[in-house]
C-alpha cells in the first residue's frame, strides 16, 4: 500500500466516524426524553420487581439497599 493510499483511507475513515457525531435539535429533543426512549421506562416499578426478586431469592447486591431476606427494609 502506498503512503498516499494509506493516507487517503485514514481520512476518509476519519471522516466516516465524525458522521457519528450529531446532536439533537431542540425540536428533537422532547422525544428523545419520552419515558419510552430510557433504559428503565418505569424506575418505581423496575424498584418494585428487584425488592421482590431480593426478597424472593433471599439475596440482596448490586443494587444499593440493605436489609434481610424478610422484606422489612
Amino acid at each position: 500500500m502506498t503512503r498516499s493510499l494509506r493516507s487517503a483511507s485514514i481520512a476518509v475513515m476519519g471522516l466516516l466516524a465524525l458522521g457519528g457525531c450529531v446532536g439533537a435539535r431542540p425540536w428533537e429533543r422532547g422525544d428523545l426524553a419520552a419515558p419510552k426512549m430510557q433504559f428503565e421506562p418505569d424506575p418505581e416499578a423496575t424498584a418494585l420487581e428487584q425488592h421482590v426478586y431480593q426478597y424472593r431469592e433471599g439475596a440482596a447486591g448490586g443494587y444499593g439497599g440493605g436489609g434481610g431476606g424478610c422484606g422489612c427494609n
